[in-house]
């Protein structure tokens, strides 16, 4: 509910921008006028760009999902650039809003140049990045709707940024799996769509099943694994902007869960081409195998640590039905348990590494590198785990709903969350790095 309050607005005019006798110019005109001026409880206020009805909803939408709470309404003018708060700036301190966004587009052969800023009301600076020194922001991108939306969530991502001080993960594209049919008669799409839930895409589809995607750390690339009737489970790797798939394991076993090293050089997987399940490691662009784990049960889904020194795997070591998630250290080739439950699988790591998303029974849930469980996000009624965004702020995962397959993208620090739901069964969604 919005509160209002009187407002003297006192506008001082320099002499110069005045038509008016030289006999009037001994003394400022000031002008009162008497309005009132809303006192907001959000924390940022959205101005639409000028010149732009494509970016602005799209920022505005992503921005209202993190936990900030973001208005475009009730303004007492349009500025498009901190220049035009010269005298207008008291009118805005009064609203009790910390945080203003301006900016505008510009058009010249087939390009859309868009120029911003993020400006600390209270001051009236506007707000630096770490790299770009500067507080006016531009990004240029190609008139089209594709390229236009991506440059949209970069915007949100650096305004986010500017103001938290932690990356967007607007930028970010999302990759999962849907499954029409069962049996012999399943069909199975490699998708992707954006953060917001919008614009996806099939890269490829199978007659068979798809299994646990995974993109590479420069976002180009897409590892799964294929199987088809009477086959084994194969990996690929799948450009996204288009090409033939590239089988990575052609071996006579199940080929399941790729994982990218940090500098995307190498590619962990699980295989039973050896007999019993085992880690194995294998260059990205194919070749020899290298086997890492040597126990006599089964060791399946391993995941690189982001720093790249260490993964986590699941293995059934510790008895029949009652898997667990183990480290293994690369520099002293020395392995240790993390989960502490009855029931832990498909482990993933925060991209700081300070949390890992796994599937604790049968409910998406979210533990500490201690084994602690820290968030349990409920049933999903699918027998896979969370995927972080790329700042670990957001994890996505699949469930289903009234018969649907559904992704929910959960917030784990109070923005909003939100499902999209499929036409079929929808599994494995992996969030990628963003700004790619």
């Amino acid at each position: 509910m919005h509160t209002h309050k009187k407002l003297l607005a006192l506008l001082l005019f320099s002499a110069s921008s005045l038509l008016v006798s030289p006999h009037l110019l001994a003394a400022p005109v000031v002008l009162e006028l008497d309005y009132e001026i809303p006192v907001q409880q959000n924390q940022v206020a959205f101005v639409p760009f000028a010149g732009d009805s494509v970016l602005s909803p799209i920022i505005f939408n992503d921005l209202s999902r993190t936990e900030l709470t973001v208005t475009n309404r009730n303004f007492p003018q349009q500025p498009h650039s901190s220049n035009d708060l010269t005298s207008s700036l008291p009118v805005w301190q009064s609203m009790g809003i910390p945080y203003l966004v301006v900016g505008s587009t510009s058009s010249n052969r087939g390009q859309v140049t868009t120029n911003y800023e993020v400006i600390d009301v209270n001051s009236g600076q506007v707000l630096q990045g770490r790299q770009n020194k500067q507080g006016k922001q531009s990004l240029t991108a190609d008139n089209n709707p594709e390229d236009m939306r991506y440059a949209a969530h970069v915007i949100a991502d650096k305004v986010y940024e500017l103001i938290t001080g932690t990356p967007g993960d607007f930028s970010g594209r999302i990759a999962y799996i849907e499954e029409v049919g069962t049996g012999k008669g399943k069909t199975s799409q490699l998708k992707v769509m954006d953060a917001d839930g919008e614009n996806a895409r099939t890269i490829t589809e199978v007659e068979g099943s798809i299994f646990s995607p995974t993109w590479s750390p420069d976002g180009n690339r897409i590892a799964y694994s294929v199987q088809r009737d009477k086959s084994y489970p194969i990996i690929y790797v799948q450009n996204i902007s288009g090409g033939r798939a590239t089988p990575l394991t052609p071996f006579p076993g199940s080929n399941l869960s790729p994982s990218f090293s940090p500098d995307g050089s190498k590619v962990l997987f699980s295989s039973s081409f050896e007999g019993s399940a085992h880690i194995y490691e294998i260059s990205a662009s194919g070749g020899k195998p290298k086997r890492l784990t040597n126990w006599t049960s089964s060791e399946v889904q391993p995941s690189y640590a982001p720093d790249g020194n260490s993964f986590v795997f699941v293995s059934d070591r510790a008895g029949f039905n009652k898997p667990q998630i183990y480290r293994y250290d690369f520099d002293s080739q020395q392995t240790s348990k993390v989960s502490n439950g009855g029931y832990a699988t498909s482990p993933q790591f925060s991209s700081d590494g300070s949390q890992i998303a796994f599937l604790n029974g049968s409910s998406a849930a979210i533990m500490n590198q201690n084994g602690t469980v820290t968030a349990n996000l409920g049933n999903t009624g699918i027998d896979e785990a969370p995927s972080f965004s790329p700042n670990g702020k957001r994890v996505v995962y699949a469930s289903k709903q009234n018969g649907k397959g559904v992704l929910f993208i959960h917030s784990l620090n109070g923005g909003k969350s939100f499902g999209k739901s499929g036409k079929g069964t929808i599994r494995s969604p992996v969030w990628s790095s963003s700004a790619q």
